[in-house]
C-alpha cells in the first residue's frame, strides 16, 4: 500500500489493497493475498487500525530490552488484520511513530482448539489458586502469581536464569480449581456474559457442577491441556508436549507438597495462599471465582490438570504521535494535514498515554477518548 495521506496540501487519501475470499478458518482473509488496489480520498482520514499483535516479526523487532529476549514462538491474541501495516503506511505519509517498544502481552495464552484466525490464542483469566511453574519446573516467585502482575511475570519468564530459550510455562491445578476459577478471554468464550444472560451466568459460574461449557471444551479438545490421576502421570503427559522432557516429577512434588502444607493454616506465610484467602473475603469471589482452599495433591479434588502456557500477543502501547485533537504529528512536531489517529494505533492517545505499563481495564477508555477527539476535530475541519 502506498498512501498519499495529505501530501502537499491536497485532499488526504488512502490507497489500499483489496483482499479476496480466503479459505482460512471461518473465512478470515489473509493479509498477504493481494488481488488489487483501490484509492480513497477525503478531507480527513482517521486511522483506527489497531496495533501490531498479528505480525510476530514486528513484535520481535520492537521487543523491549527491559523484557529480555523476544520469544521465538507466540500465539496471537488479536485478529489477523491487526498487523501494524497502517503504522508503516502512516509513517510513509509523514506521521511520526514513537514508543515502539511499549507493548503489553499476556503470559497465560493457550492455543484455541476452534480458531477464528491463524495462530489464534486465548488468554486464561485465572483465579488465584493454580500453581505456576516455569519451563524448567521452578515455581514462579511472588508477585508472579496468577492474576497479579502481567508484565512483571512476562519479564521474569524472559529474563530468569535458563529461560531465554524456552517460550512456555505451566499451570498445575485440580479439577476443583478449574471448575471455579478458569475463565477465557474472547466474547465467543463467554456467551452468558455477552448475551446478558443473568440466569445463565448463575447457572454456569456460581451454581453449576463441573467446568463452564467453553472451559470444558478446552479441557477435552485443547492441545495445551493434560489431565491425570496422579502427579507422576501428569508430568509424563506435560513432558510429552515439549521437544524434550524438562520437568522432574520429584522436584514438582516437593514444591507442591510445601505449598499444600500451608493450606490448612489460616496464618500461612506463603504469599499465594494469603492471596487465595484474601480473595475469598469478598462474597462475589467466594461464590463464583475462587475455589475453596485445598491441597493440590488431595485425590478428592482431582484429577490433576496441567496447562502449557504461551506468550500471547495483545496490546500496542506506542504508535502514531498525536496532539490533544488526535491529529497525527510529523517529525517536526507539526500536524500532518488532514490525518488523525485514535485508539491502539496511537498508543491509546498521544503515541503512548499509558507509559511503559498500564492498569487492566483502562485500554478502552483511551480508545473512546482519542476517538471522540479525532471525530470532533475532523468534523470541525470538514464543516
Amino acid at each position: 500500500a502506498h498512501p498519499p495521506l495529505g501530501a502537499g496540501g491536497t485532499a488526504p487519501g488512502v490507497r489500499a489493497t483489496v483482499l479476496p475470499p480466503h479459505d482460512s478458518p471461518r473465512g478470515v482473509a489473509s493479509n498477504r493475498d493481494a488481488a488489487g488496489e483501490f484509492e480513497l480520498t477525503a478531507q480527513a482520514v482517521i486511522v483506527t487500525s489497531g496495533g501490531i499483535g498479528a505480525d510476530h516479526d514486528i513484535v520481535r523487532r520492537h521487543w523491549p530490552e527491559r523484557l529480555g529476549t523476544p520469544p521465538a514462538e507466540m500465539v496471537t491474541g488479536v485478529p489477523a488484520y491487526v498487523d501494524g501495516r497502517m503504522l508503516g503506511i502512516s509513517a510513509e505519509a509523514g506521521a511520526r511513530l514513537v514508543n515502539r517498544d511499549r507493548m503489553w502481552h499476556y503470559t497465560e495464552g493457550v492455543r484455541n482448539w476452534d480458531p477464528i484466525w491463524p495462530g489464534h490464542g486465548i488468554r486464561i483469566l485465572p483465579g488465584p489458586s493454580s500453581m505456576w511453574f516455569d519451563a524448567l519446573g521452578r515455581r514462579l516467585p511472588a508477585p508472579c502469581l496468577p492474576g497479579y502482575d502481567t508484565l512483571g511475570t512476562l519479564r521474569h519468564l524472559r529474563t530468569a536464569e535458563g529461560l531465554a530459550e524456552h517460550d512456555h510455562s505451566w499451570f498445575v491445578l485440580t479439577q476443583k480449581i478449574v471448575e471455579k476459577e478458569f475463565a477465557l478471554s474472547g466474547s465467543e468464550q463467554n456467551p452468558d456474559i455477552t448475551a446478558k444472560d443473568r440466569a445463565g451466568f448463575l447457572r454456569e459460574r456460581v451454581l453449576g457442577k463441573g467446568a463452564p461449557g467453553p472451559v470444558d471444551a478446552f479441557l477435552r479438545h485443547g492441545a495445551d491441556f493434560v489431565t491425570a490421576p496422579n502427579l507422576e502421570q501428569l508430568v509424563d503427559k506435560m513432558n510429552a508436549l515439549t521437544d524434550k522432557p524438562l520437568l522432574d516429577a520429584a522436584a514438582l512434588r516437593r514444591q507442591i507438597e510445601a505449598r499444600d502444607l500451608q493450606m490448612a493454616n489460616p496464618y500461612a506465610k506463603d504469599a499465594q495462599v494469603q492471596g487465595i484467602r484474601n480473595a475469598r473475603r469478598y462474597i462475589g469471589d467466594r461464590l463464583g471465582r475462587v475455589a475453596t482452599p485445598h491441597r493440590l495433591l488431595d485425590p478428592a479434588a482431582g484429577p490433576l490438570i496441567g496447562v502449557k502456557l504461551h506468550i500471547l500477543t495483545r496490546k500496542t502501547l506506542g504508535g502514531i504521535q498525536t496532539d490533544l485533537d488526535s491529529r497525527a504529528l510529523g517529525a517536526d512536531g507539526t500536524p500532518v494535514e488532514g490525518l488523525y489517529a485514535a485508539g491502539e494505533v496511537a498508543g491509546f492517545g498521544g503515541g503512548g498515554v499509558h507509559g511503559y505499563n498500564a492498569l487492566e481495564g483502562t485500554f478502552l477508555g483511551g480508545c473512546l477518548f482519542s476517538g471522540r477527539a479525532a471525530g470532533r476535530a475532523a468534523a470541525r475541519q470538514t464543516a
